[in-house]
């Protein structure tokens, strides 16, 4: 069971809405080998409380976290009104759900498997692994209602 903190705006049949609906890369925070944070933006699915993404086997990302599978994440537009999701879980690599969720995230961010870019990424099924993100806990901010006097009174250029 996912840990929900005390201190979000949004309860959890919220917070996995937003994830659901949110078509944004996620920002996916590790280890890197020399011990050092790093973040990285991939793609990802939220499916019945797991975060999943998709990336080649030979990716640096795979590598930091199976020597390291402790991980934070976020899930925010960077336009107005800010507001989004982020936690820390754990990260588990998956080679045999590697080609069903690059599939499934072309799907949702491109829209169809039938362009040149997806059938480029198509191209290294076979090398392709899933990161299953196993959340401890989240958290929501919103900062809509606060904002709402700037959103309101922004007009185009």
């Amino acid at each position: 069971m996912i840990k929900l903190r005390r201190s979000s705006v949004w309860q959890q049949p919220q917070i996995d809405q937003f994830l659901q609906d949110c078509v944004i890369p996620i920002r996916l925070a590790c280890i890197h080998a020399n011990a050092s944070p790093l973040v990285c933006s991939l793609w990802y699915l939220y499916d019945d409380g797991v975060l999943w993404c998709a990336t080649q086997r030979s990716a640096g990302v795979v590598a930091w976290l199976e020597q390291a599978p402790d991980c934070g994440f976020e899930v925010a537009p960077e336009t107005m009104p800010y507001r989004g999701v982020r936690g820390q879980g754990k990260a588990v690599i998956s080679a045999s759900d590697g080609a069903d969720i690059l599939l499934r995230t072309i799907d949702r961010y491109v829209g169809s498997r039938d362009s040149d870019f997806a059938r480029w990424l198509m191209a290294g099924l076979d090398t392709e692994v899933a990161i299953r993100i196993e959340p401890e806990w989240m958290t929501a901010w919103d900062f809509g209602d606060r904002m709402a006097s700037i959103t309101a009174n922004s007009s185009p250029g």
